[in-house]
This record gives C-alpha cells, structure tokens and sequence, in this order.
C-alpha cells in the first residue's frame, strides 16, 4: 500500500510540473500572437503607400500585368499555403490542408507549403509540393521569410511556369477554431489602385512598364508579409486553444490523482489501526490468560 501511495504521490508531483509547462507555453503564445497583430498595421501602411505609387505609375501608362506569361502557363497556378512549423496546435494544418483542398483545384497546380508541420499533413492528403520553406517561430522573421518566397515565386513567374498565383492562410479569430483567407496575387489587378491627377506625373528613373512591374513585385511581398503575420497570430492562437484544452484534461487528471492518493492514505490509517487495535487485542488476551493460569 506505501509503494502504491508514493507512486500516486511521484505522479501528483509531475502532473504540477507538467501544469507549469502548459501554462508557460499559453503565456508565450499569447504574447507571440498579440505582438504579431500589433504588426499589422505597420504592414498594410507598407501596402497603401506602394498601392498609392503604384497609382501615380499608372498615368505614365496604364497596365493589365506586368509580365506576358507564356502559353506552356495557360493552366498552370501556384498555391502558397501557410501552416504552423510547430507542433501543440490542435487541428490547425488541418483545417489548413482541408481548406486548401476544398477551394483549390490540384490539376496542373504547384504547391508552395510553408511550415513543416504542414507538409506530413499534406502529404496524407496526396498534395505534392512542389516548394516549401520553414514557417517563422518569431514576428522579426517575416519579412525574411516573404522575401523568400517572393523570390521562388518570381522564378515560376519569369519563366512562364504559372498563370495563377493564389495565397491560403488563417486569420486570428478567437470567436472560431480556424478562419481561412484565400488571396489571389497574380495576374496582378492594376485596376484596385486609384489614380492621381493626371495634370502633375511623377518623376522617374525607370521606364513605367519596368517601375510598374517593380511596384507590382513589391506590393506582392507586403501582401506576403500580412498573410504570414497573420498566419503566425492565428497559429499561435491555436496553440492558446490547445493549451487551454490541456490545462482542463491536466486538472482533470490532477483531481482524479488527489482523490486516489485520499483515498490510498486513508486505507493505509485503516490498516494501521486495524494491525493496531489487533495488537492491543492480542496484548490484552495474552495478559488475561496468564491472569487466569495464576
């Protein structure tokens, strides 16, 4: 009964250990995802000013797409998909993959996948991907992160390989589990950018079609950095959820633990005062007999 109660009592003892892991992880998460979202902001200024130059560009000459893709493209897209690099996130590449499967159609297309995590899960899905890359564990890592991506995609662009370009990632939502944005980046619509007056055009260095498509590549990166800014806040929301769900199973198990440990103790008071009174039983008889033999 004591070897049993001391091994109740060892695992009520890592069970509290194991509270202060989830707890330190929902805080870490929870700070990430506010720090990332305080990011925002910043990134769609970024947007509006190259989306505003862009519209000053435009009354040097106005332009549909900046690249002539080739015919071999006609049918062929590029999907990036963005999902968690680390694990203790529930269903979120799940709901990543699932999403990406139910609005995409695979035929003729290249996927990139961002996050490790995500690749296994697209992998027992049978997508094929054709680009990855680690997902960002910190917001300082973002813009290093779209640039790469900007860059394998602008080889697929340049060399007629895509015709379409469309973005899949998760947005923060506390109110449900995972919110899917789909975003399409290429062909590039021109016609969303306001144009200035036409009387006072800006000075440049480079021939509009070339500085458009410079804009365009730029624009494309902003766009980049939001999506996976985002996606890192709505990651580690996830991982709030998670840690939360595990918090509940935790004090669960450490409820059910306390109770067998009272329970343990008090059978072994029981035994005792059982062996006990049978002593003090045995004493008095033994001293009754001799009383008796005299």
């Amino acid at each position: 009964m004591s070897n049993k109660l001391s091994e109740v009592q060892g695992r009520i003892s890592s069970v509290h250990e194991l509270e202060s892991v989830v707890s330190a992880m929902r805080g870490i998460a929870a700070a990430r995802s506010r720090e990332a979202q305080s990011r925002i902001e910043a990134i769609r200024a970024c947007a509006k000013m190259v989306g505003n130059a862009i519209g000053d560009a435009l009354l040097l000459e106005p332009h549909d797409e900046p690249n002539v893709q080739s015919k071999d493209a006609a049918d062929t897209g590029v999907v990036i998909i963005l999902c968690a690099e680390q694990g203790f996130v529930g269903t979120f590449n799940e709901h990543v993959i699932e999403a990406a499967i139910e609005r995409v159609p695979s035929l003729s297309t290249e996927f990139f996948l961002i996050g490790d995590r995500g690749i296994a899960v697209a992998a027992e899905h049978g997508l094929t991907v054709g680009w990855s890359a680690p997902m960002v564990a910190h917001a300082d890592e973002v813009p290093a992160l779209a640039d790469r991506i900007t860059e394998a995609l602008y080889e697929r662009l340049n060399a007629g390989q895509a015709m379409h370009v469309t973005l899949l990632h998760a947005v923060p939502n506390p109110s449900v589990a995972v919110e899917m944005v789909k975003t399409a980046l290429w062909p590039f619509d021109f016609t969303r950018f306001g144009q200035g007056a036409p009387a006072n055009p800006p000075l440049i260095t480079l021939t509009p079609k070339r500085l458009l498509a410079r804009l365009a590549e730029e624009y494309i990166f902003a766009q980049l950095c939001e999506a996976i800014m985002l996606s890192f806040a709505a990651e580690n929301e996830a991982r709030m959820r998670a840690m939360v769900a595990a918090r509940t199973h935790v004090h669960d198990t450490l409820d059910r633990l306390i109770g067998e440990s009272r329970r343990l103790r008090q059978d072994e008071i029981t035994s005792e005062i059982v062996e006990l009174s049978s002593v003090t039983l045995g004493a008095a008889t033994s001293r009754g007999t001799r009383h008796q033999d005299r």
